[in-house]
């Protein structure tokens, strides 16, 4: 007779689905993004679950046991801002979540900065807007809470933003990238009325336009204009950006830069 007595079953009768399907459980993304020290896993923890009256409090105690502000912001707020962003990137969380989440984020940045000796880094300064005439603003807050998650500098100027309001902050504020928003296609052509005005003073930066009037054919005929098809693409292209690609490079690569977002 067959002796079985040796036989491991376990290997045998493996759920790989089941194993799957836990290993993609909310709970258990968030388990594994969410920092290892338990003090900045408590301050991650409330910004992932939006928890307003812990965040105040987690920041503190961290702040008492000589926890460097920068670190407090770097590895707990925004890591727990970014578990955030991959919850909504994969249909997880919705609008609300990401746009409270980052209020709970902002709260304990604006407590770690007030013990800070220097300036929160940031890895540059953006400027965000939606298209004179349209009043659509979601896609662009969704964005803009990215950005700043992942250590960016936002300057929002909100919607219905006029070309000369647009072109007035950008010299004003010098920023690495401009973005636009439409949802309205009779608003579209205030973006290449922007970009030409900008070029005329000589400015030359990418000027990403999204929303759901926009598509990439558009986006790329006119100088400067680079395409965004949704929110969670904007942050690697600002990465690149950050890191040297000027708008030229961007078109060029785009396919690679958005590649699994």
């Amino acid at each position: 007779m067959l002796d079985t007595s040796k036989v491991d079953f376990n290997s045998i009768y493996r759920r790989y689905d089941i194993e799957s399907e836990n290993f993609n459980m909310p709970e258990s993304i968030v388990s594994r993004m969410l920092p290892k020290n338990p003090i900045l896993r408590n301050i991650a923890m409330a910004v992932t679950y939006v928890r307003f009256r812990e965040v105040g409090p987690a920041v503190m105690k961290a702040l008492q046991f000589k926890i460097d502000p920068q670190t407090i912001v770097n590895e707990g707020l925004v890591t727990g801002m970014e578990i955030v962003s991959y919850l909504y990137a994969h249909h997880i969380y919705y609008l609300p979540e990401i746009i409270m989440a980052s209020k709970v984020m902002e709260l304990g940045i604006s407590i770690a900065e007030k013990v800070m000796t220097e300036e929160l880094a940031t890895k540059g300064k953006i400027v965000m807007h939606v298209a004179e005439g349209d009043p659509h603003d979601i896609g662009k807050n969704i964005a803009a809470s990215m950005l700043k998650s992942s250590g960016y500098s936002v300057i929002d100027l909100g919607k219905d933003v006029t070309p000369e309001e647009v072109i007035d902050a950008v010299c004003n504020e010098k920023p690495m990238m401009v973005t636009g928003t439409a949802l309205m296609t009779v608003t579209l052509s205030a973006f290449p009325k922007t970009a030409k005005a900008l070029a005329d003073r000589g400015i030359d930066i990418p000027y990403m336009v999204a929303g759901g009037a926009v598509n990439r054919d558009f986006a790329e005929s006119f100088d400067m204009g680079i395409y965004s098809k949704k929110a969670p693409q904007t942050i690697p292209i600002a990465d690149s950006i950050s890191n040297g690609s000027s708008w030229r490079e961007i078109r060029e690569s785009w396919d690679d830069i958005v590649e699994g977002i």
